[in-house]
């Protein structure tokens, strides 16, 4: 198993960054080229997502971004430290009357949900991650 780790400042330009960083890494890995939008289209969207969690509520810690080479598949996990409500609660730090911030976050992640077949989202008190996971070609078919 093989790991790419990314680790970037909560800024908006970085997300480009990680986004080409993560299409070279699935390319590498053998996903199948005609997937690789949708790999940097997701990513972008895990990667804006978590850097706008940072900014709203002043987190400088930076998103980590974990590439994984596995066997059969290869995997992208965005993680951020950003504080996140449990259902029904709301979050430390997080305002009354968020709406549009919550409802911006509920739109990302189905975005994400539309683009990867196969994704895990987790949350808690000390942060998050979305891991979105897609199948590689085995080596022989990459030769082909």
């Amino acid at each position: 198993m093989a790991t790419v780790e990314l680790r970037f400042s909560a800024l908006p330009e970085h997300v480009r960054t990680a986004r080409l960083v993560a299409a070279a890494v699935a390319r590498r890995a053998g996903v199948d080229e005609a997937v690789l939008d949708e790999v940097r289209l997701a990513v972008g969207e895990a990667c804006s997502r978590a850097v706008g969690l940072h900014r709203n509520v002043g987190i400088s810690a930076p998103v980590k971004v974990l590439l994984i080479e596995e066997e059969k598949q290869f995997s992208i996990e965005v993680g951020d430290e950003a504080p996140h409500a449990v259902p029904g609660e709301r979050a430390p730090g997080e305002v009354p009357g968020d709406a549009a911030e919550t409802e911006e976050d509920e739109m990302g992640l189905a975005v994400i949900s539309g683009l990867v077949d196969d994704v895990e989202v987790s949350a808690g008190e000390h942060g998050g991650s979305i891991r979105m996971r897609w199948p590689t070609a085995p080596p022989a078919a990459l030769l082909a």
